[in-house]
């Protein structure tokens, strides 16, 4: 028997879609169903790798985290990756497509529907119940043509709809009534039921405008979700993490925050220390002077070299290492540490530029996308981190090829004997390839009780263990989501569908 399903959709980006499809995931998990998350087409730079090599988006990753289930392609089967404000790579079934500019897609989308259909009808024959998730807003009706990821995903899957709303941002009532009036009547029929996400205050208060609102659209609210501080991987550059700019005793971490940013859910373990201050940086004036700079993996390496040699950022950046503050390049950053940077095929910027220097290595970048998840062993570097030998794990996504040019020393052996990442004489500056490197529980610690020591601060014992944070930040979203939403009327509307 196929699966039931129910689809999340927003009245605008950011209004909480991701965060409540993987509440409803884990109280289904927790009630006894199998279920999945599934979104036809994704639109970010936050990616994830499944067990069989293919690349969905991080956020479905998480999902199926939270369900319980191992991630799968056809969990995610259309991921767009903006390489310019024109343009994205296009990702289908896990592999790469191509580059399209915005209006080819556009045109061209329709192409994809079997493939959204075939993924999607696949999961309906393993799960119980499948929590679809919608992408901006279904209202956005210069999209609306051809549209496989709000209604018309929702009229593919006969699924019915929640629509979720940002009270937090205000305008909640115009913005819940605008997008509803703005549906076609087949479309409205479809609408079962309303979310307000984010509240802070009195319910009682609110309960006024609610019934009016009620009155209004024809559709009942189900629930009024409380702001509440849960930390589970976010799915795109709209992320609150990405605003936060404060600085604690203890370390001070500054992540870059480069235009084409990707994959910045590898620092997030990093927000569980209470002795770390994790900020992102735009501009040299926010920089001060951190114990750590990470540069983080971006979509677009060249240009994002380009945007810190122009803002003064790598001047800032390179002055800052002189004077004794560690740096660490994950994918993309790791590339721009090195001397050279040659793009021969034009796969980003063509020709070649001079890199930051900060590492005798020269990348080169090809056609074929490394897409794998992998380990290996960290390599004797006088014990720095004391981690010598110790197992480490994560996944690659780039599409370049690093090598050293002569004394960078090599820091990760991986299992098919390649080389991944390499650092300077006393690893004040590294990088790696790695994505979730930071998931690697004794690496990570080290590497904090290691700043902690050269600042004079006595670390505490941290028994930190992510897989169990994680599961409790899950549970704790579950809660969340049972004392504000009416579950029984969800289920209702599971049952009787559209």
């Amino acid at each position: 028997m196929s699966a039931k399903a129910i689809m999340i959709q927003g009245t605008m980006s950011n209004s909480g879609k991701t965060f409540i499809t993987a509440g409803l995931c884990r109280v289904f998990m927790q009630d006894g169903y199998k279920v999945a998350p599934f979104k036809s087409q994704n639109m970010a730079l936050n990616s994830y790798i499944t067990s069989d090599g293919l690349e969905i988006g991080r956020a479905q990753a998480m999902q199926a985290e939270a369900a319980g289930i191992e991630p799968k392609v056809t969990m995610n089967p259309i991921l767009l990756k903006p390489t310019s404000t024109m343009g994205s790579q296009v990702i289908v079934n896990g592999e790469v497509m191509g580059n399209m500019k915005a209006s080819d897609y556009f045109r061209n989308k329709t192409n994809l529907i079997p493939e959204v259909k075939k993924a999607y009808d696949s999961l309906t024959e393993e799960y119980d119940i499948i929590v679809i998730e919608g992408a901006g807003s279904p209202a956005e009706i210069n999209l609306k043509e051809n549209d496989i990821v709000n209604m018309g995903m929702a009229k593919m899957a006969n699924a019915p709809v929640l629509l979720v709303a940002d009270i937090d941002r205000g305008g909640v009532f115009a913005s819940v009534y605008g997008t509803i009036m703005l549906l076609e009547e087949e479309e409205k029929k479809m609408m079962k039921g309303v979310v307000i996400n984010k509240f802070r205050g009195d319910v009682e208060i609110l309960k006024p405008g609610l019934d009016m609102l009620e009155e209004k659209v024809h559709v009942p609210v189900v629930g009024v979700v409380p702001y509440e501080s849960i930390y589970i991987d976010d799915e795109d550059s709209l992320s609150e993490r990405l605003t936060k700019y404060s600085i604690k005793e203890g370390i001070d971490i500054a992540i870059i925050k480069l235009p084409h940013i990707s994959n910045f859910t590898d620092f997030n373990v990093l927000e569980l220390f209470k002795e770390v201050s994790l900020r992102y940086v735009r501009n040299k004036s926010e920089l001060g002077k951190p114990d750590l700079i990470i540069l983080p993996g971006t979509k677009n390496t060249m240009a994002d070299l380009s945007y810190l040699r122009e803002s003064g950022l790598e001047g800032t950046i390179l002055r800052l290492v002189n004077e004794g503050t560690k740096i660490i390049g994950i994918c993309g950053g790791f590339q721009i540490l090195g001397k050279e940077l040659h793009d021969p095929l034009n796969i980003e910027h063509g020709g070649s530029m001079r890199g930051m220097g900060l590492l005798d290595i020269s990348t080169t970048f090809e056609k074929s996308k490394v897409r794998t998840r992998t380990r290996g062993y960290w390599a004797k570097t006088e014990d720095i981190y004391e981690v010598y030998n110790k197992e480490i794990s994560g996944y690659e996504i780039h599409m370049g090829g690093t090598k050293n040019l002569g004394t960078a020393k090599a820091i990760i052996t991986l299992e098919d004997g390649r080389i991944d990442g390499y650092g300077n004489e006393n690893l004040s500056v590294w990088g790696s390839y790695l994505h979730g490197i930071f998931d690697n529980e004794e690496l990570t610690k080290s590497i904090i009780k290691t700043l902690m020591n050269e600042k004079g601060i006595t670390s505490e014992e941290n028994n930190l263990s992510l897989k169990d944070y994680k599961e409790e930040q899950y549970n704790k979203l579950a809660d969340l989501i049972r004392n504000s939403i009416d579950m029984k009327k969800v289920y209702e509307i599971l049952e009787e569908g559209v």
